[in-house]
């Protein structure tokens, strides 16, 4: 099977403010990652060789942040490594490098000193280890020293190290390969190996390296790491050789060891690698297996890539999606508005299940969870459309699989569970008002950012598309009634669901501007041109008539629409705000006030082609003017192979908030599939 590509040469790497800006992220399958620049300065503080995850997918710890090489030809020292600090670049052997390729893993090709040395990058499936390898050629008529650097940390990761103020205590312990860092507060075990070689203890610290775009958006910048030692090798004169260095972290020295020791030699660090390789071979084999008449391309295999980076398995063996690298956790909404385009389109339906399986038993008050904290696991409740999302992949889930027995057997309680919440009033002010609409208080929709504590996007009231989700779950709620033989059930939700459609008709349309307003406010209505209403026409079942939603594609193309996304404001609304950077003040004020969010151009592309009647015309066009521009140029700026989580609206339009964000990929990647290409479920509902 064909492994996609992106290749930097030494012409591309020496324009420095563009390459810098460029990253690449490889995750292990339990939330833990390895993650940098191209040109191996870590620019945040996120980035680092080996990010544990100590609670999978939880309590992410930076570990190795770095691993830095020293040539030593003849008298001379060619130093590798590259290091940002405040006011310069130390060392710089970024300048070093002929070659960066991601092949799919990061590998680095270095030139100095008549020597060649390429390193890659990898992470072990669910092991919070990292394997960087070489392969090193020695051009020199005299042997060759390498040292390797290890620059590691303790640090929970939206955190920095400030060891002047609250030092870093360890014990180390170190043999004649190994070196061996304990910690107490918390307890956990950094193990570093070299297979071939020795270990040289000298305890050195890195202070105050400076993490760029960390300061660019106003957040703690500066770093204090240390070095416990270093690996030395010698590289024979006119030789050709291969070594490795291996990272693993466990809550205890055993933990570690045992993951140690299954990479304890080179041959065990390759065989590692073929099998990622396998893994990765694996991804899309199934995908095109199942997809037959799709052709391959390497803007989607990147993309099928990148979907399965977000499936992770947590401390309980079970499955969860994380919504985004490097900082965000499992969240329900991302989740639901995920599974589809992650798991139902690439054919991994029992994962589904698992995952639906597992929400479901964290419904209290009729909610599912708005999201689970990294670091606590505690469940956070405040939102009014997770429990809908989820009602909606698991409407797309019976289409892909007519695994009606599942829902009756383990899921049809809690479901109408559900309603009922929602009918008399659950928590944050949740329930459906007199006019048959879903009421709601503020800050519960996917537009949440508040600024010292005020919400920026309140939309409290009901906004549009709460209404569309709420009767997109009542439709599916009356199908199943149907289903399972539940007459009067049947009859209740269809009533249910004529009320607010009525309601939702008769108030909610914008005759100035032949659309939807955005919310109906306890006292007034809010009429900004936001993408939310886009939703009332692309679910499965629509309030709207085939004109009207016609009209809403219209407006929303002519006002929001572009190749990132779509806008979630309108350019002439003067709360408009071009750029999404600075400060969290800043970020949060423009955060959903004209930013663009590519996750919207899943539901705009199946909205646009259903009122189209999906024509041949109008899925080139989607495929030509959207798709296309969207992950050919998302997956080479940016974060590589994978999309960011938002864009600004002004030009050029750069990528920001998180690196790689799981309803950017899946959505899009679900309209291209099931839309675009016409390949639907089989199973009728």
């Amino acid at each position: 099977m064909y492994l996609p590509a992106i290749t930097y040469t030494k012409d591309k790497l020496s324009f420095f403010s563009d390459v810098i800006t460029r990253e690449w992220l490889v995750t292990n399958g339990i939330g833990g990652y390895s993650s940098t620049s191209i040109v191996g300065i870590n620019t945040r503080k996120y980035h680092g060789l080996l990010v544990a995850a100590l609670n999978p997918p939880g309590e992410r710890t930076v570990c190795l942040e770095k691993l830095d090489e020293d040539l030593l030809v003849g008298g001379e020292t060619f130093r590798l490594g590259a290091n940002e600090f405040s006011e310069t670049i130390f060392p710089q052997g970024h300048k070093f490098i002929e070659e960066f390729a991601l092949n799919p893993y990061p590998t680095y090709s270095y030139k100095a000193g008549n020597v060649e040395l390429k390193k890659t990058i990898f992470l072990p499936h669910q092991k919070n280890a990292s394997v960087i390898l070489y392969h090193a050629t020695n051009h020199n008529a005299t042997d060759v020293k390498i040292k390797l650097y290890p620059l590691l940390n303790y640090r929970y990761y939206h955190n920095i190290t400030d060891n002047h103020r609250y030092p870093l205590r360890f014990i180390q312990q170190n043999s004649s390969k190994t070196t061996q860092i304990s910690f107490q507060n918390p307890q956990a075990t950094i193990m570093c190996q070299v297979p071939e070689g020795r270990f040289v203890g000298a305890l050195n610290w890195v202070s105050r390296m400076h993490y760029r775009d960390e300061s660019s958006r106003g957040e703690a910048a500066f770093d204090d790491c240390f070095q416990p030692g270093y690996f030395e090798l010698t590289l024979p004169a006119q030789a050709v050789k291969a070594f490795a260095v291996v990272c693993a972290v466990g809550r205890s020295s055993q933990d570690a060891k045992v993951v140690l020791d299954s990479l304890a030699s080179l041959q065990d660090a390759e065989a590692a690698l073929v099998a990622e390789l396998n893994h990765k071979e694996s991804i899309l084999s199934g995908f095109y297996k199942t997809h037959p008449t799709i052709l391959q391309s390497d803007w989607l295999n990147w993309t099928l890539f990148a979907a399965d980076s977000f499936i992770v398995q947590n401390a309980q063996a079970k499955k969860d999606i994380i919504a985004g690298y490097h900082w965000f956790e499992p969240w329900g909404r991302d989740t639901f508005i995920s599974l589809p385009g992650l798991l139902l389109v690439t054919g991994r339906y029992g994962e589904a299940k698992e995952i639906l399986q597992s929400f479901i038993g964290y419904l209290k008050g009729g909610l599912i969870p708005n999201f689970i904290a990294d670091k606590t696991g505690d469940l956070a409740y405040n939102t009014v459309d997770g429990t809908l999302w989820y009602i909606n992949a698991l409407l797309q889930y019976l289409k892909y699989t007519g695994d009606y027995e599942f829902v009756r057997g383990e899921l049809w309680g809690n479901l109408q569970s559900i309603i009922e919440h929602y009918q008399r009033g659950t928590m944050f002010g949740i329930r459906v008002d007199e006019d048959g609409l879903l009421l709601h208080g503020p800050q519960l929709t996917w537009m949440d950012a508040s600024v010292d504590g005020v919400e920026v996007t309140p939309r409290a009231g009901k906004a549009v598309e709460i209404e569309a989700l709420w009767y997109n779950a009542l439709k599916t709620m009356e199908l199943l009634a149907d289903r399972f033989g539940e007459d009067a059930l049947k009859q209740e939700y269809f009533e249910l669901a004529e009320r607010a459609r009525k309601s939702f008709n008769s108030k909610f349309w914008n005759p100035l501007r032949s659309c939807l307003f955005d919310v109906l406010e306890p006292k007034s209505i809010d009429p900004s041109m936001r993408p939310n209403q886009i939703l009332a026409v692309s679910f499965d079942y629509s309030m709207l008539n085939v004109e009207d939603s016609r009209k809403v594609v219209e407006v929303v193309e002519k006002d929001l629409a572009t190749p990132y996304g779509l806008r979630t404001l309108s350019l002439d609304d003067p709360k408009f705000i071009g750029k999404c950077y600075g400060d969290r003040r800043s970020r949060d004020a423009a955060y959903h006030n004209g930013t663009i969010w590519p996750w919207l151009l899943g539901p705009y592309i199946t909205a646009y082609l259903k009122v189209h009647d999906y024509s041949p015309e109008s899925r080139k066009e989607s495929l030509e003017k959207y798709l296309l521009p969207f992950f050919t140029d998302g997956i080479r700026h940016g974060c590589l192979g994978t999309v960011n989580e938002i864009y600004d609206c002004d030009p050029p339009n750069e990528p920001r908030g998180a690196v790689s964000q799981a309803w950017s990929v899946a959505e899009p990647l679900r309209a291209y599939v099931e839309d675009v290409l016409g390949v639907k479920p089989s199973v009728r509902v």
